[in-house]
């Protein structure tokens, strides 16, 4: 089991909302699913900028780069870009 971590700071909420109506079949696509979410962070340690948090869960770590290599869903990541800056981070 591999699960990756988004944090996503909205800048365009219209994107975003265009992002989640496509977005579960994105990764149902490669075997993935969204464990949790929240729309607000708290830092315990350090210094980030957080926003909307997410976390996937994937059966493998080459299911989660396949879901986000995959050519055919260039334009549903292309929403999730729209909506502001995000980081993916795979953990495994």
């Amino acid at each position: 089991m591999a699960f990756a971590y988004v944090n996503l700071i909205v800048t365009n909420p219209e994107s975003l909302a265009a992002y989640r109506e496509k977005a579960s079949d994105a990764l149902a696509r490669h075997g993935g699913k969204v464990v949790a979410a929240a729309p607000s962070q708290t830092v315990l340690e350090g210094d980030a900028e957080t926003g909307l948090g997410v976390i996937l869960e994937f059966a493998t770590t080459d299911n989660a780069k396949a879901w986000i290599a995959d050519p055919d869903l260039a334009d549903v990541h292309a929403l999730r870009k729209g909506a502001g800056n995000s980081t993916i981070t795979l953990l495994g």
